[in-house]
C-alpha cells in the first residue's frame, strides 16, 4: 500500500508540473472542510485574476477588447482568451511533440469534465466552467480549437493559403463564435461575419509573428505563395527585405484584407449586439495599415512596436458599436 500511495503521489506531482495551476484539494475521509463557501469565493477570485493576468501579459489586444465587452460577458471573454493563450503557447514551450500531445489530451479531458460539471480545480478550467454554465457555450467550438492546435504541433509551414485559412477558422473563428454566445447572439449573418473576421485575424497573427518565428529559424508562411515569388524559408530566417519578400507579404496581407471587407459586407444584417465580439477588426485593420506604410516589409522595426493609439481606437469603435 505504501508503494502504491507513493507512486500515486509521484504521478500527481508530475501532472502538476506539466500543467501549471492544476491543483486538486483532497480532504481526509469524514473531515468536514470549514469555511467552504469563503474558500470557494477566494478561489473564484484567484481564478479570475489568473486568467486576467495571463491574457493581459500574453494577448494584450484581446485583453483590451475584453474590457470593452458588456459586464456580463467580460469575465467569460477573459476565460476564453486565457484558454486560447494556454493552447497557443504549448507549441513554443515544449521540447518534444509527445509532451504537447499530453497537454492537449489534458484539455480535451478537461472540456469533457467541464460539461459534466466536474472541472479540474485549475484556474482556466474553473473559469471556463463558469462561462459554460452562464452562457450555455457550445462544446464543439472548444474541442475544435484544441484539435486544430494539436495538429499544429507538427511544426511545419502551411502548404498553401487555404491551410492557413482553415487553421484560422478552427482557432480564431471558433473563439469569435464563443464570444457571440457570451453576448447572447445567435444569427447566421453574425456567424458568417465571425468566420471571415477569424480568418483575417489568423492570417494577420501569422504575419505579425513572422519576425519572432524567423529568429528561431522557423517559417510558417504558406509555401505556395513563397514558391510563386521565388522565396525560400532561408530568406525569411535571414530576415531579408528584398522586393520578392515584400511581394509574399503583400499577397498574404491582401487575403486578410479581403476577409475583413467580406465580414463588413454583412454589417447591415448583423445584429448590433454582435459588434462587441468583432473588435478584432480594429486590431487587424491597424496592423494592415501599418504594414502598408512600411511598404509590406514584415521585418520593419515599426511593426514590432505596439500602437499607443490602439486603446483609443478600440474604445471609439466600441462606442460607435460598429465593426
Amino acid at each position: 500500500m505504501a508503494a502504491g500511495a507513493g507512486a500515486k503521489q509521484g504521478l500527481l506531482a508530475g501532472r502538476a508540473s506539466l500543467f501549471p495551476g492544476l491543483r486538486r484539494r483532497v480532504s481526509p475521509p469524514g473531515v468536514r472542510v470549514q469555511g467552504a463557501a469563503t474558500g470557494a469565493r477566494a478561489d473564484s477570485r484567484a481564478h479570475q485574476q489568473y486568467c486576467l493576468t495571463l491574457v493581459r501579459s500574453r494577448d494584450y489586444d484581446g485583453f483590451l477588447s475584453s474590457l470593452l465587452l458588456p459586464k456580463e460577458a467580460r469575465r467569460s471573454s477573459l476565460a476564453l482568451r486565457a484558454f486560447n493563450v494556454e493552447l497557443a503557447q504549448v507549441k513554443d514551450s515544449i521540447s518534444q511533440k509527445t509532451i504537447g500531445l499530453m497537454r492537449m489530451q489534458f484539455w480535451k479531458t478537461a472540456i469533457e469534465d467541464i460539461f459534466r460539471d466536474d472541472p479540474p480545480n485549475q484556474p482556466i478550467s474553473a473559469e471556463l466552467w463558469r462561462a459554460v454554465r452562464t452562457h450555455s457555450l457550445t462544446k464543439r467550438w472548444l474541442l475544435r480549437t484544441i484539435g486544430e492546435r494539436e495538429k499544429d504541433l507538427d511544426d511545419r509551414a502551411y502548404r498553401n493559403l487555404q491551410e492557413l485559412e482553415a487553421y484560422a477558422e478552427n482557432t480564431q473563428s471558433s473563439l469569435v463564435y464563443l464570444l457571440l454566445e457570451c453576448l447572447g447572439v445567435k444569427d447566421v449573418h453574425a456567424d458568417h461575419a465571425a468566420s471571415h473576421i477569424g480568418k483575417a485575424h489568423g492570417i494577420v497573427t501569422c504575419l505579425r509573428a513572422t519576425p519572432y518565428h524567423s529568429s528561431r529559424r522557423k517559417v510558417y508562411l504558406p509555401m505556395d505563395i513563397c514558391m510563386l515569388h521565388g522565396v525560400s524559408q532561408e530568406d525569411f530566417i535571414r530576415s531579408r527585405r528584398d522586393q520578392n519578400i515584400r511581394d509574399v507579404t503583400y499577397d498574404i496581407a491582401s487575403q486578410a484584407y479581403v476577409h475583413l471587407q467580406h465580414a463588413r459586407s454583412f454589417s447591415k444584417s448583423v445584429p448590433a449586439a454582435a459588434a462587441p465580439a468583432f473588435l478584432q477588426t480594429v486590431i487587424v485593420e491597424d496592423f494592415l495599415q501599418r504594414l502598408r506604410r512600411a511598404d509590406f516589409d514584415v521585418f520593419h522595426p515599426a511593426l514590432q512596436v505596439r500602437n499607443p493609439l490602439l486603446p483609443l481606437q478600440l474604445y471609439l469603435r466600441s462606442w460607435r458599436n460598429t465593426y
